[in-house]
């Protein structure tokens, strides 16, 4: 297909730069095939007893570090702010599967990539740096930090949280908690899984009451979940991978909540991908521990997710794609016309929507 038929104007003021508080009171636009302005909190009145909600509990690492080449006596504070100054996210953790030192290994993105080699030294602070092993041609850097075993509480100390490219502002010290769900538990991730921002203790709480199942899945959402789709034909794009995981356990109530009646309920595109990855042709969830490059595109079959929760998207993105995959092209830009009529707020801080598979209302 070609990427053009993803494209839509999107005004800047409509971009959050900031989240809304509480978390549980931004705007909700369901598209069930018609649409519906709500909120957030309103959820469970869209779920039943005996669905299956399933949740992304990856945990975002503070991957943005700003340092200087050169040997680790060099790194002060007044030499870290100089013109030297090399900024670096870390994109995707290395597999473990060498010896003990090969934990601490990442691809990561750099500015200025151009100016760095192969042997460089990074200095973060006097005690935290990193060592270039190679140079991608995706323009990517490998680096291994020199304690890996200490590298998330150096990257707590050291770190920023990785907001996206289109917020513009720095970091803050709120962002440490309003860029994380309440649920988050395993770390590894370089973006938030955004649809799960919305959640509080209380809805959570009231998805409860209703009889909701509640299910935890893990997928590290990588730094590549941001890059634009360049080629003009979207089967000529290579999608980035991430690592996903799905215990016995979580598979084992996903497929007796189907087998009863219920339905499915991704929340983000990040468990949509994770499940839609390890659910066979028989709409069976089994197990799952690896990466997954899935690339969902309209004319994609679903097989196990009936309606997914997430959040309003770039245009010409794989996640818009996705969207329009799951609820049909034309119903979505419908969706996507009123929500900027309306003033939704878009993106990772914005407001989200609840789409029904089209499958299920066609």
């Amino acid at each position: 297909m070609k990427t053009a038929l993803f494209d839509f104007d999107l005004p800047d003021s409509l971009i959050a730069t900031h989240p809304v508080q509480p978390r549980d009171s931004a705007r909700l636009l369901v598209l069930s095939p018609a649409i519906q302005d709500r909120i957030i909190n309103e959820l469970p009145n869209f779920l039943k007893a005996g669905d299956v909600v399933v949740f992304n509990d990856t945990r975002v690492i503070p991957a943005r570090l700003f340092g200087k080449r050169g040997e680790a006596k060099s790194a002060t504070p007044h030499l870290l702010r100089g013109p030297a100054l090399i900024e670096i996210l870390l994109h995707k953790r290395m597999p473990d599967t060498g010896p003990r030192h090969t934990a601490g290994i990442w691809q990561c993105f750099a500015k200025p990539a151009k100016k760095l080699r192969v042997g460089d030294q990074i200095v973060f602070a006097d005690d935290f740096h990193a060592t270039i092993l190679d140079k991608l041609p995706s323009g990517e850097v490998v680096l291994q930090f020199d304690d890996a075993d200490d590298l998330f509480a150096k990257l707590s100390q050291h770190g920023h949280m990785p907001l996206p490219p289109y917020i513009t502002r720095a970091d803050n010290e709120t962002d440490r908690e309003h860029y994380q769900t309440v649920y988050a538990k395993n770390e590894g991730a370089v973006a938030a899984p955004t649809a799960g921002l919305h959640f509080t203790e209380r809805l959570l709480k009231a998805m409860d009451e209703v009889g909701i199942k509640k299910v935890h899945i893990t997928l590290h959402v990588g730094g590549g979940t941001f890059l634009p789709v360049k080629v003009e034909d979207t089967g000529e794009h290579v999608m980035h991978s991430e690592y996903a995981i799905i215990t016995p356990e979580a598979a084992d109530t996903i497929n007796a909540a189907k087998a009863a009646g219920g339905r499915v309920i991704a929340v983000g595109t990040t468990s949509l991908r994770t499940l839609e990855s390890a659910t066979d042709s028989n709409g069976k969830v089994h197990p799952f521990s690896q990466e997954t490059d899935i690339f969902i595109t309209p004319g994609y079959r679903f097989k196990i997710v009936d309606m997914l929760l997430t959040n309003f998207h770039l245009p010409r993105s794989t996640l818009f794609m996705l969207v329009a995959a799951f609820s049909g092209l034309e119903s979505i830009k419908e969706a996507y016309a009123h929500a900027i009529a309306n003033q939704y707020r878009f993106y990772s801080y914005g407001d989200a929507c609840l789409l029904y598979c089209r499958k299920n209302i066609i």
